[in-house]
């Protein structure tokens, strides 16, 4: 797919949760290009001291409004300075974005229901994919882990979307849903679906190495295709520099290029 270098510009910076923003883009080419899973490498302006980009995920689009949503959490010098530009200063105009960047979301052809598992921020690069599927008439159900019920900045879409029956949720704090990691949500769900006669064949896991890891496992003993989006420090975001390398029974895989969704029984965790 041709990536495209685009000067977008910044037309909300709201607050989710602790720590959390949806920044949303005017950003015509990328939102009428980006598909599930891929992502934007984002130059921030008034940053001309870090040359680097970043990157961040898609989490939705409008192809109405020609805009495209991304959720952040603020960890760093980067994100601190992104969630303090206003839409209205003159920075807002000046966003630079290469994309849609990667490796998305691809279930296979012949899937007949579909588990999504989503920890913290990693909920968000999930929601195109509970899109598409819906629009393909393909049964999904999404679990959403989070720290506390404050932190579940993407609980409110899904239920939009899916209805409260198909989205479960754990909080670490017991706060909400079930208490403690949503690891055993998704085990609850793999098991259950089953028991039920109507198996889940497909599962897609983003958030913490090791929930990704803990639910690829039990997707492959279950014999589950299972997709897993992993989160790497990049630098060029076009693999060149190779600093985003992910280690695979296949070799070094980069993932800007040939991720960031992976097999997730081709991980060396």
């Amino acid at each position: 797919m041709t990536l495209f270098d685009e000067r977008a510009r910044l037309v909300a910076n709201a607050g989710a949760g602790p720590n959390l923003f949806v920044a949303t883009f005017e950003a015509p080419r990328l939102a009428q290009s980006v598909q599930p899973g891929q992502f934007a490498h984002m130059q921030i302006p008034g940053m001309e001291s870090h040359i680097l980009r970043r990157p961040f995920s898609v989490y939705g689009r409008n192809l109405a409004s020609q805009t495209v949503d991304i959720l952040y959490q603020v960890v760093g010098a980067g994100t601190r300075h992104l969630s303090g530009i206003s839409p209205r200063s003159d920075l807002a105009e000046g966003f630079g974005l290469i994309g849609p960047v990667g490796r998305g979301w691809s279930p296979p052809a012949a899937t007949s229901r579909a588990l999504l598992v989503g920890g913290g921020v990693g909920a968000a690069p999930l929601f195109m994919l509970a899109e598409s599927l819906k629009g393909q008439g393909v049964p999904a159900t999404v679990v959403l882990g989070a720290q506390t019920h404050a932190a579940l900045a993407c609980e409110a879409a899904y239920l939009d979307l899916l209805g409260e029956d198909d989205v479960r949720c754990a909080t670490d704090d017991g706060s909400y849903g079930r208490p403690g990691f949503c690891t055993s949500l998704a085990t609850e769900a793999l098991d259950q679906a089953a028991a039920e006669g109507r198996p889940f064949d497909y599962v897609a896991v983003c958030g913490p190495e090791p929930l990704m890891r803990i639910v690829a496992q039990e997707a492959r003993e279950r014999g589950v295709a299972c997709e897993v989006s992993m989160e790497r420090r990049m630098a060029c975001g076009v693999g060149a520099c190779l600093s985003c390398v992910v280690e695979t029974a296949l070799g070094k895989k980069r993932s800007c290029v040939d991720g960031p969704v992976f097999d997730g029984s081709e991980v060396l965790w």
